[in-house]
């Protein structure tokens, strides 16, 4: 899903610039020039962090060292490139390597590790920025401007490398932009392959966007334009562009190299391929069928038919500005008058502008809800009610899982709303789904968070750009891991979950390296991951309080544990299924 709601940065993908600044990407090869144009981009480095060159725009420039695996050009120039990066890292200069091949991480690593390389690798899997830049040796350096967006030098990182350098740390202009470079030649021959072949609109770039944007950026959808044609896909291929180079859309994407997760919501390598080309060669239309325009959307509120239940949030009437405090509020379940157990469950906000999120958390008949409404599962039999967060999909169970709603139950639910400029009212539901009363699930969702809350909370520096807190899980019993959601607030910048097991042995099960306060999703395991008893899920999230981030309230400021957005929190909730021994579940 494509979910637009940010000012976008409009930039440019393209092989080869021809002097001028082109609008339209090109395919083809050459060296890139001084001054050329090729626009923003991130990428992931060899230990899955996120680089995104308009992050370093308060920095002189970036200056990249071509590198493959086992290469002679690039163990060649490493040497001098070390020796710059001592003398001008302190200079404003941020120092990285890129991978044009798109290799494995683990072999990118493992020769990194093996040259005691330092430096940031970043891995272009799909080769557009690379090609974009026109890198075609391996051991080449590149000097590029984070602010233009442009390439400021290229040629061997000697001294003429050097030279450079001097002149960006000088504000001069650099005298020789362009120098000749011996190295092993890189190619691109997927790319080259599909301007042989050429990229159909209807079978190869429709498919994609219907799969992948479409779902949300339609007519009644909760993104701000619909792609429901090729003349809108023509129309906002400028910004397509854009949010795949830099990695914008589709939301919260994660490091595709760890784990199979159902909603990844990144694009294969090859899908950026097809996609890119199809801009680069002026996005037009084959055959006579238009795929997205007979896109049918179901007009249903409700995902799974007309619930067994519905509980009817009261009206909450939100003002046109100010700061609203947390609302709690009780919800007798109605209508419920037996035990029943639960199967799915679906949030739906009267006012989405406004409803940024919630929690919940069930008030048994002579019990009392959790501190804080953070559901702990305490009970293994306890049905689960999904609370409305950023981009949330309706949730199901899975097959024979399942949780007791008990007759006589109150749902306590924390509200979090923002203003927006205007008056409303929000009038919620939550539409719940039994199993049929004679059926009983013998499986459990479980989960626990690794949470930080005061007075364990650490405060964040002022200006700090990669504050780190942990926090971790301990799973007692063998288990299935099902899923994962990270919560923090405008400062988050990545989330880490690793699991660690009695044996000692480290596996990271998630890597979102690129979190966004916009989109907080459950990132659910294609097939569930078996951790044995005694694994603890130690949860890593990072910090950025830094004025490079756009999204940052007042980076000066030492940042507390709070539940307004400006302040901070740290959860990272963990779900799984107990792995049975042959004993039967309790029901009671």
């Amino acid at each position: 899903m494509i979910k637009l709601l940010n000012g976008m940065v409009f930039g440019g993908r393209r092989a080869v610039y021809a002097g001028a600044v082109a609008l339209a990407v090109t395919l083809g090869s050459g060296p890139a020039m001084a001054q050329d144009r090729v626009g923003d981009f991130a990428l992931l480095d060899q230990d899955g962090k996120f680089h995104h060159m308009a992050w370093y725009d308060n920095n002189k420039a970036v200056a990249f060292l071509v590198q493959a695996s086992n290469d002679a050009a690039t163990q060649e120039s490493l040497a001098s490139f070390n020796a710059l990066k001592e003398q001008y890292a302190s200079q404003n200069i941020v120092f990285m390597m890129i991978n044009p091949l798109g290799e494995a991480r683990d072999i990118v690593k493992a020769d990194a590790e093996r040259l005691g390389i330092d430096i940031p690798v970043l891995i272009d899997d799909a080769q557009v920025i690379s090609e974009s830049m026109g890198i075609d040796k391996t051991g080449e350096a590149f000097v590029y401007d984070p602010k233009s967006f442009r390439v400021i030098y290229r040629g061997p990182a000697d001294q003429s490398l050097a030279d450079a350098l001097a002149a960006v740390v000088a504000d001069e202009t650099i005298a020789n932009a362009v120098v000749a470079t011996q190295g092993t030649p890189v190619s691109y021959q997927a790319h080259e392959q599909l301007a042989q072949a050429g990229v159909s609109y209807s079978k190869d770039v429709a498919p994609v966007l219907a799969e992948n944007c479409a779902t949300c950026h339609r007519d009644g959808g909760i993104a701000p334009f619909a792609l429901n044609s090729h003349a809108m896909a023509q129309g906002w291929s400028p910004m397509i562009r854009e949010v795949l180079m830099t990695k914008r859309m589709p939301p919260g994407q994660i490091d595709p190299h760890i784990g199979e997760f159902r909603n990844h919501y990144t694009l294969t390598p090859d899908e950026q391929q097809k996609v890119l080309h199809w801009i680069a060669t002026g996005s037009e239309k084959d055959g006579d069928s238009d795929p997205l325009a007979e896109l049918t959307w179901s007009q249903e509120k409700w995902a799974f038919g007309e619930p067994d239940l519905i509980i009817k949030v009261p009206s909450q009437s939100v003002p046109a500005t100010g700061v609203l405090p947390y609302r709690d509020v009780v919800v007798p379940l109605e209508g419920l008058e037996t035990d029943r157990w639960v199967r799915a469950s679906q949030y739906v906000p009267g006012d989405r502008t406004v409803l940024h999120h919630t929690l919940n958390a069930f008030i048994v008949p002579g019990e009392r809800p959790s501190q804080g409404l953070i559901t702990r599962f305490s009970n293994p039999d306890q049905a689960y009610i999904t609370p409305y967060i950023p981009g949330a999909d309706p949730h199901v169970e899975e097959p024979n899982t399942g949780g007791l709603l008990k007759a006589g139950t109150s749902l306590a639910l924390n509200l979090h709303y923002t203003t927006t400029g205007r008056e409303t009212v929000d009038e919620s539901e939550i539409g719940v789904w039994f199993y049929p009363e004679d059926q009983i699930p013998t499986e459990r969702r479980l989960g626990d968070c690794a949470c930080i809350f005061t007075p364990t909370w650490t405060d964040i520096p002022a200006y700090d750009p990669d504050f780190e807190q942990t926090a971790e899980v301990l799973i007692t019993t063998d288990a299935e891991i099902m899923a994962f959601t990270p919560h923090m607030h405008f400062r988050g910048k990545r989330m880490e979950f690793d699991a660690h097991y009695p044996d000692g042995t480290v596996e990271r099960l998630l890597n979102i390296a690129q979190y966004n306060y916009n989109w907080q999703m459950e990132y659910q395991l294609v097939e569930p991951k078996f951790v044995p008893a005694g694994t603890r899920v130690v949860v890593t999230g990072a910090f950025d309080n830094s004025e490079q981030n756009k999204a940052n309230p007042d980076p000066s400021r030492v940042v507390p544990w709070g539940q307004q957005s400006w302040d901070e929190m740290f959860f990272g909730q963990v779900y799984w299924k107990e792995v049975k021994t042959g004993e039967e579940v309790s029901v009671n």
